[in-house]
């Protein structure tokens, strides 16, 4: 596979830490470039605090991880202002959004008003506290994990707020293979703070900007339509694609296009990152859940039943 040299070089870094979960660093890598977050879902143990860290390390930003308990007020995710008795004003000060790279950790443990206190800032780029709005250090990116198991003590994401999140993933349980060499690396485990970055944040602004440059024909442009459309009819589901799902589906794969050292989107690029990028969009109806009918395969055969454009 063609990847951009400095892109090669995160993926090396990161692998330092973690074994295997290539193709969830390259998501986070698409998600990345399209200035986009991630939300990752899988039982506790699998390393998603570990990549997080090794992530924000390879490429030198800012990292604050935030633990989502019930107890957790939106103040002190977004910041204060607070009486300085020094200066005699009030002072603003900052919460723990105010970092490029936050882990929100289980973040479906805190109350929807906390989970709520995320959305200006996971669309608009900012904080607004008593009126005033300041912008958070770029690049930005929130990395979201939640447990898909347990149930109990936890508040389940609402419509608007998973809509925020330009993919969702799983790490999954290593194979036996990378087992093996998961204890192998820990009979003497690494330590990450002797991760040294191999990127930094003028090299992301300007892969930002490339991405931004691929180019994404009509057909691809109907192609992405279409999809959208049928998910919207379907009778299986409740809530089809929003208008920035559509969005979020050309600039992850124009961020793909990048990896794969492209200048233009193709259809396999959204039929590659369809289900990362829709699946927690869409909401079946009871009945099919009920059925045990998967948002999954409505999706595969949604888009199967959808002509594939040339694109030269």
């Amino acid at each position: 596979m063609d990847i951009h040299p400095l892109l090669q070089a995160i993926r090396d870094n990161i692998a330092k830490i973690m074994i295997g979960k290539q193709h969830v660093v390259d998501l986070l890598l698409i998600a990345l470039l399209s200035r986009g977050h991630v939300l990752i879902e899988d039982v506790p143990g699998v390393g998603k605090t570990t990549l997080a860290q090794a992530f924000a390390r390879s490429l030198n930003l800012s990292y604050n991880r935030i633990q989502f308990t019930p107890d957790v007020l939106p103040s002190d995710i977004t910041g204060f202002n607070l009486f300085s008795l020094q200066h005699g004003n009030m002072e603003f000060i900052p919460g723990a959004i105010m970092s490029q790279i936050v882990l929100a950790d289980e973040i479906n443990r805190s109350s929807p008003k906390t989970q709520s206190s995320l959305l200006e800032v996971m669309e608009e780029r900012q904080v607004t506290v008593d009126g005033v709005s300041r912008p958070v250090p770029q690049p930005f990116m929130v990395l979201a994990t939640q447990n898909p198991i347990e149930y109990t003590g936890t508040f389940p994401l609402p419509e608007a707020q998973l809509d925020r999140f330009i993919l969702r993933t799983h790490l999954d349980y290593p194979n036996h293979i990378e087992e093996l060499a998961i204890l192998e690396r820990h009979r003497h485990p690494p330590q990450l703070s002797d991760l040294q970055p191999v990127a930094d944040r003028d090299d992301i602004t300007n892969l930002q900007q490339r991405t931004d440059d691929i180019i994404v024909s009509d057909p691809v442009l109907e192609y992405i339509a279409r999809i959208a459309e049928k998910t919207r009819i379907h009778e299986a589901l409740v809530l089809g694609m929003s208008p920035r799902a559509s969005i979020a589906l050309m600039q992850a794969a124009r961020a793909r296009a990048v990896l794969l050292s492209r200048s233009f989107v193709t259809p396999d690029d959204i039929q590659a990152l369809a289900q990362p990028v829709l699946l927690h969009r869409l909401v079946l109806r009871p009945e099919e859940v009920k059925n045990r009918h998967s948002a999954a395969k409505i999706l595969i055969d949604l888009i199967g039943s959808i002509p594939v454009p040339a694109v030269r």
